[in-house]
């Protein structure tokens, strides 16, 4: 079914497959994808031709047939210099650039799997949790990338420098007729991806591990074309779009939709190798005029701190995920920029992309917008949510709080190696997602909170976020950059839990905020006690800039000294 997709040329809603509940934005029916994305990326780059398609903030700036030509020119010497024909998974240490975007689509036209890695980690981290279960042999990387990070990897580095060397006269001109005069279809058979099937393994992506050890989600090539499929169904993409690129490809929405979707569709891709700094991307904006934004309610108050009206001038749409946008994030970022960000969701394991708002000048003609502030929007065309109850397992009505679980094409076909965490999650086709939703009437998603971000005490499943948004509001923390307090449970011997604040400094003592908390509203269990709020240095985050809630919780037991073995966050 990976290889299906839901169409609709209207507004209209599908039922869900097992129930009579109304949930997404799509018909119940599928359709063929036809191409697969390599040979859509042949013929994307052709289309562009001389305009411009790709670009980065060191200065390269590739047209469509120039991206083509250089991405058959990194095959060919990855080919004759590096990979044995047998060698199906390969490795990519690179940040957000064009060099990565030339990787990238060089190994998918090959008819690799691509793994690219999570920098961030640690080298044993990397090792024993990526590079090991993958059987990676190379991994793709560059000079300035290693002085940057300078990890140990098990495993041959294969350095983008050392490459362009073996370069030759005969290998630029052969490339130069394949991208400029090869017919396509002969282009398609010539390089073979006509036998790449929707089933077939694409890519590899590890989960950020911000609850636990990553875990490797296997994405096939319906997945992600399913996902871009589907988003593309929703959003008014044109030609004259650019959409920017900041967040990284290790991680599942900077590989499909800044990387993929330019690969495969109308608009060009700018990129920069940090979404941490903002002066750089600001610049990179007003340069080449972009007009797409995906980011992270995090990243996006550096920019509102730190860019101006300029850079984001000709900004038509932002999209935020992996966390709560807070309000007062957008009124101001709409005050200063003129456009107002929306929401959007997904995982990992589902290639990502689940469901948008749609703001009604993006939206296809004749088709309804869907549209409302404090959801995730509606699931798109041709996926299923429901929502279930934590105790009984059965389907919930709208309005009613409980575990959102994902039906679709862009469901992950596994996690590498781990059958047992494969079966907890995946159930006759339907995503466990972890996360606690509420589904309303029309569709619209509203994440309630993360399982793993509650604590149950004195019966009571008291949540982390919603003390965590408590506490920002009687600190005044809303315009501060990054967290700067955060909410994790720890052991308690009678009450089962208890509550940990983690901060980086206050400006009350705790009794005074927890006498605010309880003027805000919050029940008494969901208060705190003041001896336990602690000063850290800095609150753990991902590279998403979403809280990293496991080392969160191994910090708070460090400092109360409580052993790994007694219950966990």
């Amino acid at each position: 079914m990976s290889e299906k997709l839901a169409r609709h040329n209207g507004p209209s809603h599908a039922v869900s497959p097992e129930s009579s509940s109304i949930h997404p934005m799509g018909e119940s029916c599928w359709a063929d994808l036809g191409e697969n994305l390599a040979s859509r990326f042949l013929r994307s780059c052709r289309q562009a031709g001389r305009r411009s398609k790709v670009a980065d903030s060191t200065g390269m700036d590739l047209t469509g047939r120039e991206l083509l030509l250089r991405t058959l020119l990194v095959r060919r010497l990855l080919r004759r210099h590096v990979l044995r024909e047998d060698e199906k998974n390969v490795g990519i240490l690179l940040p957000p650039c064009v060099p990565a975007v030339l990787v990238n689509a060089a190994l998918t036209v090959d008819r690799r799997v691509v793994v690219n890695l999570n920098y961030t980690l640690t080298s044993d981290l990397l090792n024993e949790g990526c590079l090991a279960p993958a059987g990676i042999r190379h991994v793709i990387t560059s000079q300035k990338m290693l002085e940057r990070f300078p990890l140990q990897l098990d495993a041959q580095l294969v350095l983008l420098e050392q490459l362009r060397e073996k370069l030759t006269a005969a290998d630029k001109l052969l490339a130069y007729f394949q991208a400029y005069w090869l017919p396509l279809p002969v282009l398609r058979r010539l390089l073979r991806v006509h036998q790449i099937q929707p089933d077939d393994l694409m890519t590899i992506i590890f989960t950020s591990g911000s609850t636990g050890r990553p875990k490797g989600a296997m994405l096939t090539h319906g997945n992600i074309a399913s996902n871009i499929e589907a988003f593309e169904q929703v959003l008014s993409f044109r030609p004259t779009d650019v959409l920017v690129g900041v967040l990284p490809f290790f991680h599942s929405f900077g590989y499909t939709v800044t990387l993929w979707t330019v690969l495969s569709l109308e608009p060009k891709g700018i990129y920069h190798t940090s979404p941490l700094e903002p002066r750089a991307i600001g610049d990179l904006c007003r340069q080449h005029r972009a007009t797409i934004l995906i980011s992270t309610p995090t990243f996006l108050r550096n920019y509102l701190r730190r860019c101006e009206p300029e850079d984001f001038k000709t900004l038509d749409l932002i999209i935020l995920g992996a966390e709560a946008m807070p309000r007062d994030l957008a009124d101001a970022f709409e005050q200063k920029f003129g456009i107002r960000p929306v929401e959007g969701y997904g995982t990992t394991e589902l290639s990502p992309v689940v469901s948008v708002n749609v703001p009604p000048h993006r939206a296809i003609p004749g088709r309804e917008a869907g549209l409302r502030e404090g959801t995730v929007g509606r699931p798109l065309p041709g996926i299923w949510a429901k929502v279930l109850d934590e105790q009984t397992g059965q389907e919930l009505p709208p309005g009613q709080q409980g575990m959102l679980w994902i039906r679709g094409p862009n469901v992950m076909k596994g996690y590498l190696n781990q059958p047992e965490q494969t079966a907890q999650v995946l159930q006759n086709g339907w995503y466990k997602t972890g996360d606690l939703a509420i589904l309303d009437p029309e569709g619209f998603i509203r994440i309630t909170g993360r399982r793993s971000r509650f604590s149950k005490i004195g019966g009571e499943m008291v949540p982390h976020l919603r003390i965590e948004e408590a506490l920002q509001q009687v600190l005044h923390l809303q315009e501060e950059e990054g967290p700067r307090v955060a909410v994790t449970g720890l052991p308690h011997p009678t009450k089962g839990e208890q509550l940990v604040v983690l901060h980086t400094g206050l400006t009350q003592p705790p009794e005074e905020i927890c006498r605010l908390l309880a003027q805000a509203g919050l029940p008494p269990l969901w208060i705190p006690s003041p001896e336990n709020f602690r000063q850290v240095a800095s609150i753990p985050v991902l590279a998403t800039g979403k809280l990293d809630l496991r080392s969160l919780n191994q910090l708070a037991r460090h400092i109360f000294c409580i052993s790994e073995g007694h219950g966990a966050d």
